[in-house]
């Protein structure tokens, strides 16, 4: 049996630029030899594609970027590959399955997906629909309403709602429907980038600010005081729903710096929780995937109160897969080795595989 190309999508124009990179590297380092070759395709900062042919422990430090060469990947199906690109020469190299591992703007809500589904290619993941609205937190919370699940009080406000003129109107806001201590985020911005937590009317005034910098919708939540719960979906129409694990973050919240920079935050796997906490997250998680048509993969968070109330905080459709992520981690957990998840996760995007 002929090995199938996996062309692997990594980098792009997001903030999570670097932490793509070396998710990109874990799942490249353990993709099957005997079933996939992968090629290793660099979306940089500026947008443009390259082609990697180094070694695959080298893609992190960025030495090789100045001498990638150029790519395109055909939105033809008729070409249904890349096309490696060097002076006035064209080569194609066909192109079996695509697993894009691009973390945020780019790579989450539905723009490379929207590309590919052009291509024809099969690819890993969620589609067009599900990768927009599960990015925007404020359509994923409008499903996640029609679902049931709990979820805090929140307000959506736009980033011309921070202008002089209207900025002391929002903080009246958050004052009258939210309170203090609260959560402003970004509407569209993944590994807490932009996030704030406001414990009074000045912070929430550069919160806001802060937030308008990175999306033009931003969300204020209620501050839920309870434990990071996370739990992780595989599959298409038959799911798989991993156990809990507990985040342990080092600073105030689990800020980016919390979640990668700094070994004091830890992981609990599996979470120390009743089992019915768990089962009901689960159960939560499990309704929220189909509600939001995820495909392929997705990490769902929630908040556990201190009375055992569960509260649901966001869905990411392609979670982490560094050595320290809870996605891959979870499924471990499961005694799920990182090989035979990636394996799964290309076989839910194989031909015959509902989407």
């Amino acid at each position: 049996m002929s090995r199938k190309v996996v062309a692997v999508i990594f980098g792009g124009q997001s903030s999570e630029h670097d932490i793509s990179k070396i998710s990109a590297t874990a799942v490249m380092r353990n993709m099957s030899e005997d079933k996939y070759r992968f090629v290793p395709v660099y979306i940089t900062k500026n947008g443009e594609w390259k082609l990697y042919d180094g070694s695959v422990d080298n893609i992190v430090n960025g030495n090789w970027e100045s001498y990638a060469v150029s790519c395109i990947l055909s939105p033809s199906t008729e070409h249904k590959g890349l096309f490696r690109i060097v002076g006035d020469k064209v080569k194609k190299i066909p192109v079996d399955i695509i697993f894009p591992v691009l973390h945020g703007k780019g790579g989450e809500d539905g723009t490379i997906q929207g590309l590919i589904e052009m291509s024809g290619i099969p690819y890993v993941g969620c589609g067009v629909l599900s990768s927009a609205l599960c990015m925007d937190k404020a359509y994923t919370k409008i499903i996640a309403e029609k679902t049931g699940v709990p979820q805090a009080r929140h307000i959506a406000v736009q980033k011309y709602d921070t202008d002089e003129e209207n900025i002391e109107n929002v903080l009246d806001r958050i004052e009258e429907e939210i309170g203090y201590p609260c959560f402003i985020k970004p509407s569209r911005a993944g590994s807490s980038i932009g996030v704030t937590k406001a414990a009074d009317r000045d912070s929430a005034k550069g919160g806001l600010l802060l937030a308008a910098q990175n999306d033009k919708t931003i969300i204020i939540e209620e501050f839920i005081d309870g434990r990071e719960v996370e739990t992780a979906v595989l599959g298409n129409r038959d799911i798989k729903v991993a156990r809990v694990g507990e985040i342990l973050a080092a600073g105030e919240f689990y800020s980016y710096e919390s979640k990668y920079s700094n070994p004091e935050s830890k992981t609990v796997i599996p979470a120390e929780l009743p089992q019915e906490t768990v089962e009901k997250i689960r159960e939560y998680a499990a309704a929220l995937y189909r509600a939001l048509d995820c495909r392929g993969l997705s990490r769902v968070d929630f908040f556990v109160r201190k009375d055992g109330g569960i509260i649901f905080n966001e869905i990411n459709t392609m979670p982490g897969f560094t050595p320290i992520s809870m996605y891959p981690q979870l499924f471990m957990d499961e005694g799920m080795d990182m090989e035979e998840l990636v394996d799964r996760l290309i076989e839910t995007a194989l031909p015959g595989e509902e989407r």
